[in-house]
C-alpha cells in the first residue's frame, strides 16, 4: 500500500542487510514486461554479491537510488544540470553501504536540492540499469537504479549544490524538450500518472 515517508521514518533506517533492497525491489510497482525483466536482473546481481552491492567496492555494478521530486500540486518536477554529466537528471546517487534504498533516494533529494521537508513515496515506480563512467578509477560500471516519487512541500524553495550547475522546475511537456534520458522520461511519465491518482 501506498505511503509517504518522511526522512525521520523508522522505516527508512539504514540497514547493511541485502534483504532490504531485495524487499523494496518486491513491493516495487513496475510497469511492463521490460520493467519486471530489469527487475530479475537487479535480484540476479543482489543474489551474486549481497552486502558489497551497496559499497563502491563492486567493480560490475553499484546500488544507486533516485527520486523523481515532485511539486506539491503534481505539476512539476525538479531536475538538476548534473555538474559531471553536464545533462538534465533527477536527483539520486550511490548507496554507500545502505540497503535502504528508499532512504538513500530521500537523502539525495534532501542533499541535491535543498528542500527541507520532502517526504519519498513507496513503494518504488520505476527502475533502472545504465552503464556509467566517471572517469576515475572505477572505469564503466553499472549502476542499479530503484527510482521512487518524492514529493515537496507547499512553498518549496530549493538550493543546490556542487553536484548542479542549476536547478529547475519544469512541466511534463518542459522536460521531454529539456532531457535525453528517455529513463528519465518513462520515470516522469509514470510518476506524474500516480500523482493524479
Amino acid at each position: 500500500h501506498l505511503q509517504l515517508l518522511d526522512a525521520t521514518d523508522p522505516q527508512l533506517a539504514p540497514s547493511r542487510d541485502p534483504q532490504r533492497s531485495v524487499n523494496r525491489l518486491m513491493e516495487s510497482d513496475l510497469e511492463g514486461e521490460l520493467q519486471v525483466d530489469i527487475r530479475r536482473r537487479f535480484l540476479e546481481f543482489i543474489e551474486a554479491h549481497g552486502e558489497s552491492l551497496a559499497d563502491r567496492t563492486t567493480r560490475a555494478a553499484h546500488l544507486t537510488g533516485s527520486a523523481l521530486v515532485l511539486d506539491a500540486t503534481g505539476q512539476r518536477t525538479l531536475v538538476m544540470l548534473h555538474t559531471k554529466l553536464n545533462r538534465w537528471l533527477q536527483p539520486g546517487g550511490h548507496a554507500d553501504g545502505d540497503h535502504e534504498l528508499a532512504g538513500v533516494a530521500l537523502k539525495e533529494a534532501i542533499e541535491e536540492t535543498g528542500i527541507e521537508g520532502l517526504r519519498v513515496r513507496v513503494p518504488a515506480v520505476d527502475i533502472d540499469i545504465h552503464a556509467v563512467d566517471h572517469g576515475d578509477h572505477l572505469g564503466e560500471h553499472l549502476h542499479l537504479d530503484l527510482r521512487f516519487v518524492v514529493v515537496a512541500p507547499p512553498g518549496a524553495v530549493e538550493r543546490g549544490n556542487h553536484e548542479s550547475q542549476a536547478l529547475r522546475w519544469v512541466t511534463p511537456g518542459e522536460l521531454e524538450e529539456l532531457a535525453d534520458e528517455p529513463s528519465l522520461i518513462r520515470l516522469a511519465r509514470r510518476g506524474f500518472a500516480l500523482a493524479q491518482t
